[in-house]
């Protein structure tokens, strides 16, 4: 299971650039032993997927490597992805932070956000949060919606970058705007308390919903607290505390007492009608 899903990851990265086109395996390896960058590169994803021939792993990363000495991007993001996994070849940190770096250098975002990732983690390289937020913000400037939200983070609490409430909730609103789940509930908590913008209640709650319905369990009990407390929503105990059991079926133990609590203000019927609705909704959004 774990190599088909390395398989898929390699496909999904570099299968792209001839995913529409009709090749011809034999003259793949032709053109790759002629020396050709391109075609060794797409010889190496043949491999790495068994489009054409046999699955096999370290002929995939041969073939990367031949056409990542090149200085072809693509197949260096792949070949610092086998190293990165382990697959094909020795699992070596440092030579996947090597050659995703060749690969950054020349624009790959996702190689940047990993790059990112491994002087966060001090991977393969001494960490270093200032480098780590150096490349988590060109991807970020590249659209990277993770990217993004990270970046946020940096500047919200000062991590590698000098801290900046504004900057924070700039690359927030970017990643939020783009569905990122994590952005959107911190965008819900910069504007409840002020945090580089001007306090909106009514902003807040809005974000905290959004994040909310992708499952966030901290933003539906601050949801709920929202609908119970009237703050930036109408009041309404009965919505209060049907979040307050979505964020307790994700583990939110707030959401658990808050959901105690709070029923105490509903009668049994309305209860259970919130209960049924409140799992009919887990059920469809969230398994």
């Amino acid at each position: 299971m774990r190599r088909l899903i390395v398989a898929l990851l390699i496909a999904m990265l570099v299968f792209p650039l001839f995913a529409n086109e009709s090749t011809d395996i034999n003259k793949l390896i032709r053109d790759s032993e002629n020396g050709d960058a391109d075609a060794q590169y797409m010889l190496g994803v043949s491999y790495a997927t068994g489009e054409g021939v046999v699955k096999n792993y370290k002929q995939a990363v041969y073939w990367f490597e031949k056409a990542a000495n090149q200085e072809h991007a693509d197949a260096q993001i792949s070949l610092g992805f086998c190293y990165d996994m382990g697959e094909g070849v020795e699992k070596k940190p440092k030579q996947a932070v090597y050659w995703y770096e060749k690969a950054a250098e020349k624009g790959n975002v996702w190689a940047q956000v990993r790059l990112g990732l491994f002087y966060h983690l001090g991977e393969g390289v001494k960490q270093n949060d200032k480098l780590a937020a150096y490349w988590y913000e060109k991807a970020a400037k590249s659209g990277d919606a993770d990217a993004q939200y990270d970046t946020g983070y940096r500047y919200h609490f000062g991590k590698g970058v000098i801290e900046n409430p504004k900057q924070a909730v700039y690359w927030y609103m970017k990643a939020a705007e783009q569905g990122n789940v994590l952005a959107q509930f911190s965008l819900g908590v910069c504007y409840y308390w002020g945090v580089g913008l001007v306090k909106s209640d009514k902003q807040a709650a809005y974000w905290y919903k959004k994040a909310a319905e992708q499952g966030h369990a901290d933003a539906q009990n601050l949801l709920g607290e929202r609908y119970a407390k009237g703050e930036g929503v109408v009041q309404n105990n009965q919505t209060a505390y049907f979040w307050y059991l979505l964020a307790a079926a994700n583990g939110s133990n707030d959401g658990m007492v808050n959901a105690h609590i709070i029923a105490k203000e509903l009668s049994s019927a309305q209860q259970a009608e919130i209960q049924d609705r409140a799992t009919r909704w887990f059920e469809e959004h969230q398994k």
